[in-house]
């Protein structure tokens, strides 16, 4: 053999994987989260598992949805990994536009994701995207404030308490509000948060015949609720914040409550980032007083790979590196079990280990509470909690909330904003042949 010939033999084995694959260079699509940048700072095992690298796209929420949206619909083939959620794995699966992980190894063990996380990522039975973590909402609270304040939190409080409480620890002098809630347009973010906030009054999206309902009165009470709740102990400007902006606010002793995703606990519990970590406490969404629902809803952000790709392979191979229960122990090892990607697999919640965190239990019971069948007092002709599971939500909520967060804003009054979501909710129902 020349030495010519030998170079090539040689460098043709470092391009072997461990599945007998050549080596891929995968270009992931993902949301700014902590979890997931937390993944982006493991991947080096990854690749020493398999000989794949890696390239991340990190986008903000709203941004990410976009990007994937229009490239998965236009096939335009630049990612081989995306990061979706529970609203559109079904329908993308449905449409074609995801490949299968029904054919993930047996050493994976697909069985073990919590039923609500495989159902909703699931289309007739097939999985479409494997869950990363999963999530509902709760309430994340300050106990030395609500000490101070003279209030005890109950487990499961109303929204009327959650207002008292939110005035008496608002202290305008020190910047310490009472509450910090998501206002940011975006159908998920500020329309997430607000449409279960409706939920949890009693009001919902559509009749059984599509027909809007922002014209109903207990969408007035909600919307009208929340605004006055947030200008009197909100931040200045909640009409641009999100989850990132108030998770931070937390983090900086600047809110007295939080009500937001149940991953968030680990975050304002991590003393190298949060300067409250010792004084956090936990409870479930509120229900407004005589309603039998809580504002918690139901997500994933799950890793999906993109129909036609030409790295289907070792993209799998991501995918069960990265929602393994050897993936939860490698983070253990490294940033101890209260940072581990919570609310995916019932294995997690099993362990001892786990179990010890303070706020395990009480995301578990926040994502059982969620019944995306079941969403709304009154009947709706929808599946979802936070979102309506129809390809035309993404638009219309989009819209919807713009006209809420310029409420927020001081721009228009929660009648103006009402009356203009109906309309075009409806004008957009009627165009896509629902009504």
């Amino acid at each position: 053999m020349s030495f010519k010939q030998a170079l090539y033999a040689a460098t043709a084995m470092t391009l072997v994987t461990a599945s007998g694959a050549l080596a891929e260079n995968l270009v992931i699509a993902t949301v700014n989260n902590g979890d997931m940048i937390r993944m982006q700072g493991l991947t080096q095992d990854f690749t020493d598992k398999t000989g794949h690298t890696v390239e991340w796209v990190t986008l903000e929420e709203n941004v990410l949805r976009q990007r994937v949206t229009t490239d998965i619909a236009a096939k335009g083939g630049s990612f081989d990994i995306m990061t979706i959620g529970m609203y559109e794995t079904p329908i993308w699966g449905a449409n074609g536009w995801l490949v299968s992980l029904d054919d993930l190894s047996a050493d994976y063990d697909a069985d073990d994701i919590l039923p609500a996380m495989r159902a909703g990522l699931s289309h007739d039975g097939t999985l479409y995207a494997a869950p990363f973590y999963g999530e509902s909402s709760m309430i994340m609270y300050r106990t030395d404030l609500m000490e101070k304040a003279g209030l005890e939190m109950p487990e499961a409080p109303t929204w009327q308490f959650i207002r008292e409480a939110a005035a008496a620890m608002t202290d305008r002098d020190n910047d310490i509000n009472g509450i910090c809630l998501r206002g940011k347009a975006g159908w998920g973010e500020g329309g997430a948060f607000i449409t279960v906030t409706g939920n949890s009054f009693g009001a919902r999206w559509f009749d059984e015949d599509w027909n809007a309902q922002f014209d109903q009165p207990e969408w007035k009470e909600a919307l009208t609720f929340f605004v006055d709740m947030m200008q009197e102990s909100g931040p200045n400007g909640y009409a641009t914040n999100g989850f990132n902006e108030n998770l931070n606010l937390f983090q900086q002793g600047k809110c007295g409550m939080w009500i937001d995703a149940t991953v968030a606990a680990s975050f304002v519990t991590n003393p190298d980032d949060s300067t409250v970590a010792d004084k956090v406490g936990f409870a479930l969404a509120p229900n407004s007083e005589g309603v039998d629902r809580k504002a918690n809803w139901l997500w994933a952000w799950a890793l999906a790979v993109p129909a036609g790709t030409q790295k289907e392979a070792a993209a799998k191979e991501f995918i069960e590196w990265a929602t393994s229960k050897d993936y939860i122990e490698l983070v253990a090892e490294n940033e101890g079990w209260a940072n581990v990607p919570p609310g995916a697999r019932t294995s997690l919640y099993e362990n001892p280990n786990y179990q010890a965190v303070p706020f395990a239990q009480k995301t578990l019971d926040s994502i059982l509470a969620a019944d995306p069948t079941n969403p709304t007092v009154k009947p709706v002709p929808y599946v979802g909690v936070q979102f309506v599971a129809i390809p035309e939500f993404a638009g219309i909520a989009t819209e919807v909330s713009q006209e809420f967060s310029a409420v927020y804003a001081g721009q228009q009054t929660v009648d103006e904003a009402l009356a203009k979501a109906q309309a075009l909710t409806n004008d957009a129902m009627e165009a896509a042949g629902y009504r």
